[in-house]
């Protein structure tokens, strides 16, 4: 069954929005996070466990691995062009992750209703095996995600 052209447009929209997200996101960058993929509700991300990011015991410091689900979580709540921002978090760590290996966080919208949205992330390692679950609260503020000048380029 072929898309219908909004289904097209929001996917669309979604992409243009991660695309003007990560261009300004410092932080993502300077992590070697990648948007692997976008969709009105959704994002997948990426990001390799270097030797600084390993702790005290010989693994992947949690809160390398907070700031990557919490990239994610962003990225899926801001897919509508409605600038939005967390209200709240949790986070539990099912296993660790070991240097050499690369994360990724699924982000999925569970509901979102007026200006606030709720949202899970499971990240996983390279095997595919579950290394944290992370609940995120979203709370939608004024303002676009694309400013005007972004959206004419």
């Amino acid at each position: 069954m072929p898309e219908s052209s909004a289904t097209v447009d929001a996917g669309a929209l979604a992409r243009q929005c991660a695309d003007a997200m990560f261009a300004r996101d410092r932080a993502s960058q300077a992590l070697n996070m990648q948007v692997e993929s976008v969709a009105p509700g959704r994002a997948v991300l990426t990001m390799p466990i270097t030797e600084t990011m390993i702790q005290g015991h010989d693994s992947c410091h949690g809160g390398y691995i907070f700031t990557l689900a919490d990239s994610a979580f962003a990225f899926a709540c801001n897919t509508y062009n409605e600038a939005t921002v967390a209200s709240g978090c949790s986070i539990e760590y099912v296993a660790p992750g070991k240097l050499g290996d690369t994360l990724t966080a699924d982000a999925r919208e569970q509901t979102r209703k007026g200006r606030t949205g709720v949202y899970d992330v499971r990240v996983t390692n390279g095997d595919g095996e579950l290394v944290a679950l992370f609940r995120g609260k979203s709370y939608k503020i004024r303002g676009p995600v694309i400013h005007e000048q972004e959206g004419d380029a």
